[in-house]
């Protein structure tokens, strides 16, 4: 069955069984080209169109030291052009026929995709194989995107309220290994310092198909499909040696805080992380329903007494690996963060305590079984969501990332079953471990302006 007639019967689905919940697959045709390259397929005839995702295993942890912002300027420089199709035709080749397109730059990954009419899938399998086989890399398009790349730190970051935070901040005060720690967005200085001929070596030490996964979902034949990405992608060459650093993390024994003045926000804001489990083990699933509980939606204990109880800010956001992505889409050491913007009439310290009260709880009692179930159920809805989009992005985000980092798709058709197995117990064992304060790393942020201004006598 699949997931689009699922939806039809959200309501039923919903209060599915773990076991019969079991039962709903997505379909998936995988391969191996001798090139390296993995082809996903998943087979939707509910809506007439192609969502195609080129996912490379190079992200901004992975980045080289002294090339920092390389992922992210390499995002914006496979747009350039290739070797049949001229500056920014991809872009026009998508409008032109009614589709939409992106990409972005994750911890692990950097993203293109597009959807079209699925009459034209082989045109864009086409298009993305042009591109991966050869990208025009000239002086021009990297001095040109140099400039766009530094603009957007300055837009996005140097020049904007809370810019940067925490998703900047965050890894660089709780992580140790400089891969995990450094400026993801990158250093004006490392930008400018790019060669062509750094520019070159990245394109072919990364952007190769043995580091690379394709997906094609939506309205289309596997078996025709399959031939058409052999018949593209096969002849691309791979990369002869992809450098893959060690991005592990020590145990964090001691709780870790920090202050940044920010000239431009004009009130105060706290935001606070904890390393989590390593993905896929019992302990990170009981700690992706923990999660849930603790931060996600109007009715977690942090909302419940950090904004309707107590007034300190009008909402509070977090999650794993936020705000870049979600608990699935990721490889290696990760955070569970979260943040607020407060009243200026409290102090962090206050907030603090009250998060030490929520987290002691669920570190002393079991959750009950209405919470949990109400866990499950925001869990279960927030995939289906996902997975269920009429764009089917993201699907391919999912099963791109599930056959990228771990050479296994059907990870997918497993994410709720194995949620659905977590105890009461199990969440108190992780709240215990890995909410504990010294797995904590904490960011006060106070305006600029308020910091300045002189003491009333």
């Amino acid at each position: 069955m699949k997931l689009r007639f699922i939806l039809a019967s959200a309501t039923a689905a919903l209060g599915a069984s773990a076991a019969s919940a079991a039962d709903f697959k997505t379909p998936i045709v995988y391969e191996r080209l001798d090139n390296g390259l993995k082809v996903v397929i998943s087979e939707d005839h509910a809506v007439p169109t192609t969502t195609i995702g080129v996912y490379y295993g190079i992200g901004f942890r992975i980045e080289p030291k002294e090339r920092t912002g390389f992922a992210h300027l390499f995002e914006h420089m496979m747009f350039q052009g290739s070797a049949n199709l001229g500056k920014a035709e991809f872009i026009k080749l998508v409008n032109s026929n009614g589709g939409i397109l992106n990409g972005s730059t994750r911890f692990d990954y950097t993203n293109y995709f597009e959807v079209v009419p699925s009459n034209k899938t082989e045109t864009f399998l086409w298009a993305e194989a042009d591109r991966m086989r050869g990208l025009a890399i000239t002086q021009e398009n990297l001095t040109n995107q140099q400039g766009v790349v530094k603009n957007e730190v300055k837009v996005n970051v140097l020049n904007r309220p809370y810019g940067g935070f925490p998703w900047i901040d965050l890894p660089q005060l709780a992580n140790t290994n400089w891969y995990n720690a450094h400026n993801f967005y990158g250093d004006l200085e490392d930008l400018d310092a790019a060669t062509l001929a750094d520019v070159a070596k990245f394109f072919d030490d990364f952007y190769a198909p043995n580091n690379a996964v394709l997906v094609v979902a939506g309205d289309v034949d596997p078996k025709e499909t399959m031939a058409w990405v052999r018949s593209y992608f096969g002849g691309i060459a791979p990369s002869a040696d992809i450098p893959k650093p060690d991005i592990s993390e020590p145990r964090q024994e001691a709780e870790k805080r920090s202050e940044k003045i920010d000239k431009l926000a004009p009130q105060p804001a706290l935001a606070f992380a904890w390393h989590v489990p390593e993905k896929g083990t019992p302990e990170w699933r009981a700690m992706v329903v923990l999660t849930t509980i603790l931060l996600q939606g109007d009715d977690s204990r942090l909302h419940r007494r950090l904004v309707e109880q107590k007034g300190y800010a009008s909402g509070v956001n977090g999650g794993i690996n936020w705000p870049l992505g979600n608990a699935y889409n990721y490889n290696g050491p990760m955070l569970m963060s979260g943040f607020l913007i407060h009243d200026a009439r409290h102090t962090a310290d206050a907030i603090i305590a009250d998060i030490d009260a929520i987290v002691s709880d669920l570190q002393t009692n079991l959750v009950s079984a209405d919470e949990l179930a109400r866990a499950k159920t925001k869990l279960r809805s927030s995939l289906y969501d996902a997975l269920g989009d009429g764009n089917r992005i993201g699907l391919v985000d999912l099963l791109a990332t599930a056959a990228l980092f771990h050479d296994d798709p059907q990870m997918v058709n497993r994410i709720e079953s194995e949620l659905m197995a977590v105890t009461p117990e199990m969440i108190r064992n992780v709240a215990k471990e890995y909410l504990r304060a010294t797995n904590r790393s904490v960011i006060t942020l106070k305006p600029g302006a308020a910091a300045a201004a002189p003491k009333s006598k």
